[in-house]
């Protein structure tokens, strides 16, 4: 199964999206495995975001994320999965983004664009053990799986 991290950032707790991103995933088919809200410290932050750390906007992007509380979730579906989900999320550039996905239908902006997704399986995996404990994960089965995967 594949494993990805959705961080609702704070422009989209404090649009009031949270339900609608959690519908879309859910309405896909995915698993929620785990959900929380937190407020990022710097290390997570600094940690999630490494690979933008030596850009000139990466202290725009630590100030935004820390205005208000994130919502996490870790998402579980079969094989696809996390490309699914990446075309739900939408080009990072709301602009950019076709109707009907997350960025799209709500966003504008490049840098607040509502969502995180994992951009891979593997940095799924990885993303979802940097945000979550595994006491924090859940393994149950739906019985709609075998609806939704054939």
């Amino acid at each position: 199964m594949e494993k990805s991290l959705i961080l609702v950032k704070p422009d989209g707790l404090q649009r009031g999206l949270v339900g609608e991103i959690i519908n879309r995933f859910e309405r896909k088919g995915l698993k929620i495995i785990g959900i929380k809200m937190l407020n990022i410290e710097d290390a997570l932050l600094e940690e999630h975001y490494a690979h933008l750390a030596d850009k000139p906007f990466f202290a725009d992007i630590k100030k935004f994320m820390k205005s208000s509380p994130l919502v996490a979730l870790a998402l579980e579906g079969g094989e696809g999965s996390v490309s699914a989900i990446r075309m739900l999320v939408g080009p990072t550039k709301g602009h950019e983004a076709p109707a009907g996905t997350i960025r799209g239908d709500f966003g504008l902006s490049g840098s607040n664009n509502i969502v995180h997704a994992s951009d891979s399986v593997e940095n799924g995996t990885t993303e979802v053990s940097r945000f979550f404990t595994k006491d924090e994960l859940f393994e149950y089965s739906k019985s709609e799986s075998v609806h939704i995967y054939g």
